[in-house]
């Protein structure tokens, strides 16, 4: 669905976007992430074509964004963060008007705007001025003015800024929703926005790309933790003796307590490693309390990822 190779972009001489290439399939659901001013907005722009790279590449369904932008827009709906809006218009004056500059044929208008209205439960306000709308359906108005159309691809800035809880609870079920029929680009700050939503994240730092990986994998750890009985006192020497555990580490936790650390070799089967610690402990005399992965969050991941870069920017 879309392949960006190489992209740069540069503001005189400050460099926004260094050197990004990534690969996102139809249908997917990707988390754009990074501090402010790693980037992620220049590189929204640019997908959109709002902005030109400097260097660099983007195709879209098969489309050059260079070379043929036009077609490329008409499959795409784009909420920035700062929707510009005329906020005395009618909800759907206003959409009738995004839609004929999105070039949605007159023939057609009609039902894209039912469609629209609909998918955001507007219905009811599709008459209201929007300056009489709250903070969270004007975000609706602008989720709307994105999806006219049908677009194959979604590119959404912070769609739950400043929403109450209920309000966000709704917009991410819309965004669910929206998923099972297009490719869904979410930048945001909110991390439990991405696990909720996202199937996959890019990390962006000082405008470089840093982390690319399915939200599931990143959840992943090769570490275990073991808790256990201190009824063997060699038993830490034990564990560092079997194949597949590559280090044995206090629990920072619980220093002192029974309880460790494990990291399972690259190359080794989880299972296979965790049923090998349980019968070494149990072998060794020692009772077995617990024995589970430990789950990694994305809060953590995304520091990990970033903080190298960032001290090197």
């Amino acid at each position: 669905m879309i392949e960006v190779d190489s992209l740069s972009r540069s503001y005189g001489a400050t460099p926004a976007v260094d050197n990004v290439s990534f690969r996102i399939g139809a249908n997917e659901v990707v988390g754009l992430l990074g501090h402010n001013g790693a980037g992620k907005t220049t590189i929204m722009r640019m997908l959109s074509g709002f902005l030109e790279p400097s260097a660099g590449s983007i195709t879209i369904a098969g489309a050059n964004m260079a070379t043929r932008a036009r077609e490329v827009q008409m499959q795409l709906g784009y909420l920035p963060e700062h929707l510009p809006v005329y906020p005395e218009m009618p909800v759907a004056d206003y959409l009738e008007y995004a839609a004929t500059l999105k070039g949605i044929a007159a023939a057609d208008r009609h039902l894209a705007l039912r469609e629209a209205i609909a998918a955001t439960d507007l219905g009811e306000r599709a008459l209201d001025p929007i300056y009489r709308l709250s903070r969270g359906l004007r975000q609706r108005v602008g989720v709307a003015q994105a999806i006219l159309g049908q677009p194959r691809l979604l590119i959404l800035d912070e769609p739950t800024n400043g929403l109450d809880p209920e309000q966000t609870a709704q917009m991410r079920e819309l965004l669910r929703r929206l998923a099972q029929r297009a490719t869904v680009i979410l930048s945001t700050h909110i991390m439990q926005e991405v696990e909720a939503v996202c199937d996959r994240v890019l990390v962006l730092a000082a405008g470089r790309l840093v982390l690319d990986q399915p939200l599931d994998a990143l959840r992943e750890s090769r570490t275990l933790r073991l808790r256990a009985g201190l009824e063997e006192p060699a038993l830490e020497t034990w564990l560092r003796r079997l194949p597949q555990v590559a280090s044995v580490t206090s629990d920072p936790g619980e220093p002192g307590s029974g309880s460790w650390l494990l990291q399972v070799h690259e190359r080794a089967d989880i299972d296979t490693a965790a049923n090998n610690i349980a019968k070494c402990v149990i072998g060794a005399g020692a009772c077995l309390y617990q024995l589970q992965p430990v789950v990694r969050d994305l809060d953590s991941i995304f520091r990990e990822a970033t903080t190298g870069e960032r001290a090197a920017s």
